[in-house]
């Protein structure tokens, strides 16, 4: 008799107890998927037809709802952008689970009426939390607020950059490529490493709308170098009613002494700029967001902007964003001002625990925030060939690989997690 007779028949195998179970959280679909994928296998030979039941039970018990897995984030760099950078606070978590329901996101509920104060909150929770901002907007991201400002301020005319800030960022992304996609033109001007005012006032006309400049976090010119400074911009502007934009990217509101000469957005406004571009999840420490600060009437204008609609940010990154600011302290700030003798004594706790060896270890603001500033701090150097297995492991932790050592840092582990972290080395340790 071919054995291939004995496999279970579907009906039969969507009345298995681990089925009814998992109809609670998987879809009909999923479920399916997972029984056709047993039915395959025994079907080729890969497992017996009395096996199938099992495999079912066991495919579903270990099937996700999402393909995105939690990692613990073990590398030393804040703001990692490969693992979602900004992890969220508690009080940003509980928002934005509260608001995956139904929310008055756009509605008055003393009216009953549709309101126009859709993220109302989030933009008062901003200006309230930077001195000099008179209004504010929130869209998708960073590039999407790039790209609104300068097609709401210069739309069919030109916008002014210098060379040395015409930056690429991560996965080969150039910001003149982005603006260009509108009906806006660059004007470059100055050098790489040099340029002057008087290079931004030879080059004005009929059809300039803005002058733009972009904060180069991601990397540093030193040497023989000169910039045009925000003040001096700003002459530059009224003398001939143009609009100066300022791209930040980090998300630094205010001055933080754990990073002296990273810009800030209030610091920004106070020079002269008209609106300052900022991202919700890097320094700032929320979701990801695109942050318009600025003037009142230069933000009402960008507000306006039939691509304004097109960018916006939904319910659930709003409420998440304004919980950010008026909530708790956030994982970002906590792993920046970490105490190094504090990282040293749980380095020192951990390494009892797994072996290895405690060394001086610098972290990183990473996401292109502050380049080449280091955070002093402490890290347990294992052999190398354990981050693979950490990596691939359950949990997943996450280490940084340096000069063919696997190094630990605790710096944005929460401590509560320091023994989750030790039982996961000490598991494949001994696989």
């Amino acid at each position: 008799m071919d054995p291939r007779r004995r496999i279970p028949r579907t009906d039969d195998l969507l009345r298995l107890e681990a089925v009814s179970t998992a109809r609670a959280r998987l879809s009909d679909q999923v479920i399916r998927g997972v029984i056709a994928e047993a039915q395959q296998a025994a079907r080729d030979g890969e497992i017996d037809p009395e096996d199938v039941s099992g495999f079912v039970t066991a495919a579903l018990d270990g099937t996700s709802v999402t393909s995105l897995t939690p990692v613990i984030n073990a590398t030393g760099v804040v703001i990692h952008t490969n693992i979602g950078r900004a992890p969220l606070s508690p009080a940003a978590t509980t928002a934005l689970v509260d608001a995956a329901g139904y929310v008055d996101v756009e509605m008055d509920l003393a009216t009953g009426l549709r309101s126009g104060d859709r993220g109302a909150g989030a933009i008062r929770a901003l200006v309230a939390a930077c001195p000099g901002a008179e209004d504010a907007l929130v869209v998708n991201n960073g590039a999407a607020a790039l790209l609104l400002a300068t097609t709401a301020l210069a739309e069919g005319g030109e916008v002014i950059i210098s060379r040395g800030e015409l930056i690429e960022i991560g996965a080969g992304f150039r910001l003149p490529e982005l603006i260009e996609t509108a009906d806006v033109r660059l004007r470059e001007v100055g050098a790489t490493n040099r340029t002057h005012i008087a290079d931004y006032e030879r080059v004005i006309g009929a059809t300039t709308g803005a002058i733009l400049k972009v904060h180069p976090s991601n990397y540093r010119i030193e040497g023989f170098t000169a910039e045009a400074t925000v003040p001096q911009l700003r002459q530059v502007a009224d003398a001939h009613n143009l609009a100066l934009v300022v791209d930040l990217g980090s998300g630094l509101l205010v001055h933080d002494e754990a990073l002296p000469a990273e810009p800030d957005v209030s610091a920004q406004l106070a020079a002269g700029a008209d609106v300052v571009i900022a991202s919700g999840d890097k320094l700032l420490g929320g979701p990801q967001a695109g942050i318009l600060l600025g003037r009142r009437e230069v933000i009402a204008r960008v507000k306006k902007h039939p691509l304004a609609r097109a960018v916006r940010i939904d319910k659930l990154r709003l409420a998440a964003l304004e919980a950010t600011l008026t909530g708790g302290d956030t994982p970002v700030r906590q792993a920046l001002h970490a105490d190094a003798g504090e990282l040293k004594g749980r380095a020192e706790a951990l390494a009892a625990r797994v072996g290895g060896t405690v060394v001086p270890h610098d972290g990183r603001v990473g996401g292109g925030g502050a380049p080449g500033v280091p955070l002093p701090g402490w890290a347990v150097s294992l052999p190398e060939s354990l981050a693979q297995h950490l990596r691939t492991g359950d949990p997943v932790v996450l280490p940084r690989v340096h000069q063919g050592a696997c190094l630990v840092d605790l710096r944005c582990v929460p401590a509560d997690l320091d023994d989750t972290v030790a039982e996961a080395i000490l598991r494949v340790q001994g696989a």
